[in-house]
């Protein structure tokens, strides 16, 4: 296995429940086995862990662009154990959607069992939910919010919006706390949740922190080992099986150095080639996100103390398909520089973007970073459902709930009243939603435009699965972790049952 986070570590718990089932789980970031005391940025599931456990990647969000921070956690557990803890699901056609691209083991009908198995549900019992799964999953009740998010709820009730308590329901829709996996402020990341202490005596689960990987070898096309980096030791694990699940942007970089990928781009950086799959890399996938910022009225309105993430609105963008398709989402504080009081904001999330972005590789050197273009709102019905999201927020902060706690700071009011001047500025506040995925797309055979097939066997090679959300074919409308660990949950049993 090579990788341990949201889905390595699920498959390697999975996996490992059968004791003929030998799994060596490859890591390039640290172990904090229970009984080591966590370091205090990923115990904090209030915000997100940043730079103390972060691969160092960028991105650039449109040409022309400076590069921005892309932060993906480099730790036991992946970026489950950096995120903000917002445990949203894909909604039923999400998966639905997966299905009808030829891929009929992952509808919505056959995802379920391994979302209610991964969860234990503290709020909600109902036929969609679970009880008892690894991942406990709670929502903050109304006297653990931030004022900010207090008024926030009230602001979207007061535009006709609906209360909406369970945001996991398969039709949801309207304002309500998210379902968060955090217990009192601690980060319950796949790593603390799958990887305890029960499982790590198993006889057959090796956990390997600190080291890289720098390719697969084959002979004939066949699998017979993995190249691995230690402290600068370079080594040969035979094996004649691997999963990669290191994440959707380090695991195309391991397939490319493989020699798995375009042609030409493999011809370029003088990999030999062993399976010509166009397809990895040539589509990246992300939620675009644009913030407006607010200055509060009062010093006690907005504090770094108060969680940053708490609650949310789901709506449905003009003219989308997809209903509930947007997110906006209130942030408790926002840090801007030099500036002696945070800031509080109003973020969207565009759920199911038209448009996509790339990677490149210059050098088949394991240490050097990928060049990561998203292009995030270069597609017109993306940019119109960033504007329109932007323009309620204006709305929201104009109701009675909020006028007379916050001011309108980036953009002024003027702009956030006039969609065209909401669309100039909006480029320049857009980023990424940080959920990566579709890079190495799975699809039916002889889908030019897939790279593995519905288990995640890679095309033209033998002994090689990807299991992470590199093969999700299109993005779902939410927050990716929930669904990267219902991939785990899935190729988990399949590795443990025989089904790989």
């Amino acid at each position: 296995m090579v990788g341990a986070g949201s889905s390595g570590a699920v498959i390697a718990a999975r996996a490992t429940e059968r004791a003929d089932r030998e799994v060596l789980l490859v890591e390039a970031g640290p172990d904090y086995p229970p009984r080591v005391t966590l370091p205090s940025d990923l115990v904090d599931g209030t915000r997100n862990s940043i730079n103390a456990h972060d691969w160092g990647f960028s991105y650039f969000p449109m040409p022309g662009h400076k590069p921005f921070v892309y932060p993906r956690g480099k730790v036991v557990g992946g970026s489950s154990a950096v995120n903000t803890c917002i445990a949203l699901r894909g909604q039923p056609y999400d998966y639905d959607e997966w299905a009808a691209l030829g891929l009929p083991e992952w509808s919505f009908e056959k995802c379920l069992p391994a979302l209610k198995r991964l969860e234990d549900d503290q709020d909600v019992q109902n036929r969609w939910h679970g009880r008892g799964g690894p991942l406990p999953i709670r929502r903050h009740p109304p006297e653990e919010l931030a004022p900010f998010q207090v008024a926030f709820m009230e602001a979207c009730r007061a535009l006709g919006f609906p209360a909406c308590p369970d945001q996991n329901d398969p039709d949801p829709f309207g304002v309500g706390p998210q379902p968060m996996n955090k217990l009192g402020g601690v980060r319950m990341s796949a790593a603390r949740c799958y990887l305890g202490e029960d499982v790590r005596r198993r006889d057959n689960l090796t956990i390997r922190p600190h080291t890289s990987v720098r390719r697969v070898l084959f002979h004939n096309g066949k699998v017979t080992g993995l190249e691995v980096e230690t402290s600068g030791k370079i080594e040969v694990l035979a094996t004649n099986h691997v999963v990669l699940a290191a994440g959707a942007i380090a695991t195309p970089g391991i397939l490319i150095r493989s020699g798995i990928g375009p042609r030409d781009l493999l011809e370029r950086l003088g990999v030999d080639v062993v399976s010509d799959i166009p397809a990895i890399g040539a589509r990246l996938l992300d939620h675009p996100g644009s913030l407006a910022l607010f200055v509060p009225r009062s010093y006690e309105f907005a504090s770094i103390r108060h969680p940053l993430i708490q609650t949310v609105l789901r709506y449905t963008s003009e003219g989308s398909p997809f209903p509930s398709d947007m997110q906006l989402q209130p942030f408790s504080f926002f840090a801007w520089p030099g500036n002696y009081m945070p800031l509080v904001g109003i973020s969207c999330c565009v759920g199911k973007p038209r448009g996509h972005g790339r990677i490149t590789w210059t050098s088949a050197d394991p240490s050097a970073k990928p060049r990561i273009e998203l292009d995030i709102i270069l597609h017109p019905d993306d940019r119109a459902c960033a504007v329109e999201a932007m323009e309620l927020a204006g709305h929201v902060a104009r109701t009675k709930p909020m006028r007379d706690l916050v001011v309108p700071f980036w953009p002024n009011d003027r702009v956030l009243r006039n969609r065209a001047e909401i669309s100039r500025w909006i480029e320049w506040s857009s980023g990424s939603g940080y959920h990566p995925s579709g890079t190495v797309p799975m699809g039916p055979e002889g889908d030019p435009e897939a790279a593995v097939d519905g288990r995640g066997h890679v095309r033209g090679v033998s002994g090689l699965v990807v299991a992470d959300a590199s093969i999700m074919p299109t993005i779902v409308s939410t927050n990716t972790n929930v669904t990267a660990l219902m991939i785990g949950e899935r190729f988990g049993e399949w590795l443990r049952d025989g089904g790989l």
